[in-house]
């Protein structure tokens, strides 16, 4: 078995992870890549390779790179390939920056929730500014319960006690832009014109 061809049988396993990470159903993945709930079933179990024609919308819908979803190695192209970081509860950080010190950039993608759960409150040393994205954020900071929706954003001292979660309406995507303590986030808005 030559090179491109383990990397084509390794896809069925990717691509099952990515559409449960992402909590929906083969159906639900048919409707949005235009690709039948039975293929995609093949594609997951390895039972069939799967094409450019199909890898590209699965791509597009999962939100990665053809490179992430076929595990591709590592070219020569200088540009930083910033990887995802899968924890055990099926959340996902993306490292938006790389550099040291300032402020660190960061997409996560939150698995849908219970609503009653309940929160592991963390504190470290810090500022916090957090923009949804799409779903529903549920944010609890001290004694404050916050549900935020996509456009929302909130901003707060890392010292409070807090915790990120999804709700049970279904998973949720947020940046989060972490600084040092006392480093803001600086937001400008433009002058009214009369």
């Amino acid at each position: 078995m030559d090179e491109p061809d383990r990397t084509l049988d390794a896809v069925g396993p990717r691509l099952k992870h990515l559409r449960l990470r992402r909590d929906i159903t083969l159906t639900d993945l048919a409707a949005e890549t235009g690709i039948s709930a039975s293929t995609l079933s093949r594609l997951e179990a390895g039972l069939r390779r799967p094409t450019l024609e199909q890898l590209l919308p699965l791509a597009r819908v999962h939100g990665v790179t053809l490179d992430e979803l076929v595990g591709a190695p590592p070219t020569g192209d200088p540009r930083i390939n910033l990887r995802s970081i899968t924890c055990s509860d099926g959340s996902v950080i993306l490292p938006l920056t790389r550099r040291p010190g300032g402020i660190q950039a960061y997409k996560y993608v939150l698995p849908a929730s219970a609503d009653d759960r309940e929160p592991d409150l963390r504190t470290h040393e810090g500022y916090d500014w957090v923009y949804v994205l799409d779903g529903t954020l549920r944010l609890v900071l001290g004694e404050h319960n916050l549900v935020l929706t996509p456009g929302e954003a909130a901003e707060f001292d890392t010292r409070t006690p807090h915790w990120f979660g999804a709700t049970s309406s279904g998973p949720v995507e947020f940046l989060s832009l972490i600084g040092k303590q006392g480093e803001r986030a600086h937001v400008r808005a433009a002058p009214k014109l009369d």
